[in-house]
């Protein structure tokens, strides 16, 4: 008997998941569907991504569901419009078999008519980013009364992303006699908030452990030198010839930037990241599904929602600034039980980041040497004999030019005919890496790089003497080192030299304060907004230890530290390279998703009050 008629499933479901190659229940599936079939409880689900989840959740929707009927009775919200449209099809195709099933797909960079259109001709199931549902809301286009279940998809990346006002806007709009399915990669307090506030009881489901990787994932890092990063990244592709991989960057200049050199230098590889239009993501989304592309080179919340089958690697050309960021990157390869390698490129500052990370995932990471320069050309080469043995002959189209050929190479023997045919590939190869330098690097136990990163890691605690504050605004609400600094002063009314080391990052900032000024700090920021926000200021030692946050000035719904919500409703502005950029990296979010709530970085000047003032210049 199938395994899923066992879990419940009926025939005309089983029937369409078999020929999508589902042969037996992963674990969350196995676990979770016979408790969502009851249909009487909150559901909480723990599990990486790549491990079923969609079908943990779909199979039983469409045992719940009375298809008879044209109003929406389930409501999926999910991060990006990638994944919301990754998610309508895979339900389409599980009910292949079974009548009067609509599925809409709402999400922005899309036209809205047509996603109105479908929902007046009548849904049961309506899949949605939190940004054009909120749309779609607002015009009375929708009536949500009548829905039973609500799935909340990658709860914690939707929360990175800010949408924990959205979400409470649109969970408004639902009866609350309705049951909730929440599934997360990972469990911050900010997750498990919304699980308190909008469930009850929650029946909550680990597959792993909480916050770790995927088991079927191999943890590599190479330790170089900043200046080498783009040279051992390129070795190490040439030296995994069959590489199918993503590359993961901190902004969207970064993966042009990188992108725009790999294709320079004759590699199969194209950016992807939240400038681009939906038809600009489809075609590149489209080129890497076919594998014409080798490498996607890709910003955290454009992959947000891709599923590709057999991804080899997953490269992090830059670590990211948020551990559950990792935990997110690395999941896009081993999925579906497969296996994968996820390596990272560090410089000596950064080990303070990996043993960090393999605490967390509670794995080690291995440490990898850059391949050298006759390696390379080796694994070339027994990639180009391997090609020609497994190439495919078309005897038919080929034979009327075989006596031509025959007759051109008579001089030659067969080994000087092998020779020539694999040094057509192999000379390039050769020509690169002639005297090829070694770019690996040790980290000197005592040197001046490893006390600094002990340094670092102390830092968290804070400095003698000083306590270590959380801030919810950073680089993309246009503050450099020197904005923050005169920020903080202003408000708390004390000096800079009360200010020990600001880290300015992307969409949050950590800050040293001498003990004996903290309480001013908080005083201080009583009531403080900018640009529409209330600024939050937490210690940071506590900013993520559930049930202790102290949290003064804002917002204790938790942090967002993963997305921007001064003006855009469903956008999202990636925070760039911390330090003393002004400003950061401002990357628009998904085009469609954005929706201005009046605030604006133009035409206006920020005093250190928090309040924007508007310039009088028409300009």
């Amino acid at each position: 008997m199938n395994p899923f008629l066992e879990l419940g499933i009926r025939e005309e479901v089983v029937n369409a998941i078999s020929e999508l190659g589902f042969e037996k229940p992963s674990e969350i599936q196995e676990k979770a569907i016979p408790v969502l079939l009851t249909g009487n409880d909150d559901f909480v689900g723990l599990a990486q991504t790549g491990t079923g989840k969609t079908a943990a959740f779909g199979l039983p929707l469409l045992e719940q569901l009375d298809f008879s009927q044209k109003h929406p009775q389930a409501l999926i919200l999910c991060p990006t419009r990638e994944l919301c449209l990754q998610i309508s099809k895979d339900l389409e195709k599980f009910a292949k078999y079974v009548d009067n099933v609509h599925v809409v797909a709402v999400y922005g960079g899309a036209n809205i008519s047509d996603q109105l259109r479908q929902i007046r001709r009548g849904v049961q199931i309506v899949v949605a980013t939190p940004g054009r549902m909120l749309d779609i809301i607002g015009r009375n286009a929708i009536d949500f009364s009548k829905v039973k279940y609500v799935v909340l998809d990658e709860a914690d990346e939707m929360l990175n992303m800010g949408f924990k006002e959205d979400i409470n806007s649109i969970l408004s709009e639902t009866p609350d006699e309705k049951k909730t399915w929440l599934f997360s990669a990972t469990m911050p307090s900010e997750v498990r908030r919304i699980a308190k506030n909008y469930m009850t009881d929650p029946v909550e489901l680990t597959v792993g452990t909480k916050n770790t990787g995927n088991a079927n994932i191999e943890h590599h890092y190479y330790l170089i030198k900043a200046k080498d990063k783009y040279a051992a990244f390129k070795r190490i592709v040439d030296s995994n010839p069959d590489i199918f991989g993503i590359v993961f960057c901190r902004t969207k200049i970064e993966t042009q930037d990188i992108a725009e050199a790999l294709i320079k230098d004759g590699y199969n590889a194209d950016s992807l990241h939240g400038d681009l239009s939906q038809q600009q993501r489809d075609k590149v989304m489209k080129r890497y599904r076919d594998r014409s592309l080798q490498l996607l080179i890709a910003t955290d919340v454009a992959a947000r929602g891709i599923d590709v089958s057999d991804v080899t690697h997953v490269i992090n050309f830059s670590l990211p600034d948020e551990t559950e960021n990792y935990t997110h990157r690395s999941g896009r390869t081993a999925r579906a039980g497969k296996t994968g390698i996820s390596l990272s490129l560090v410089n000596v500052k950064e080990l303070s980041k990996i043993r960090h990370l393999e605490k967390i995932i509670g794995k080690p990471f291995e440490k990898k040497q850059v391949p050298q320069g006759a390696e390379v050309c080796e694994k070339q080469l027994f990639s180009i004999v391997k090609k020609i043995e497994n190439v495919e002959v078309n005897d038919e189209q080929i034979s009327p030019f075989l006596p031509a050929i025959m007759e051109n190479l008579e001089s030659l023997s067969k080994e000087d005919i092998i020779k020539r045919f694999a040094s057509l590939e192999f000379n390039r190869f050769l020509d690169y890496y002639k005297n090829a330098p070694d770019l690996n690097i040790e980290a000197r136990e005592g040197s001046r790089e490893d006390r600094g990163d002990r340094r670092d890691g102390r830092s968290r605690e804070g400095s003698k003497g000083y306590t270590r504050l959380f801030m919810n605004l950073g680089s993309v609400d246009e503050f450099s080192r020197g904005d923050m600094l005169g920020f903080i002063c202003n408000n708390a009314n004390i000096s800079g030299k009360s200010i020990g080391k600001i880290d300015l990052k992307g969409v949050f900032t950590f800050f040293e304060v001498q003990d004996a000024e903290v309480e001013k700090v908080f005083q201080g920021f009583q009531g403080v907004d900018y640009n529409g926000r209330q600024v939050r200021i937490e210690v940071s030692g506590e900013a993520k230890s559930e049930g202790r946050g102290r949290s003064r000035g804002g917002d204790r719904g938790g942090r967002r530290e993963g997305g921007y919500r001064g003006g855009d409703r469903g956008g999202r502005r990636e925070g760039g390279y911390g330090g003393g950029d002004r400003g950061g990296r401002r990357e628009g979010g998904f085009s469609g998703e954005r929706r201005d709530r009046g605030s604006s970085n133009g035409g206006g000047f920020r005093d250190f009050s928090g309040k924007r003032k508007e310039s009088k210049s028409k300009y």
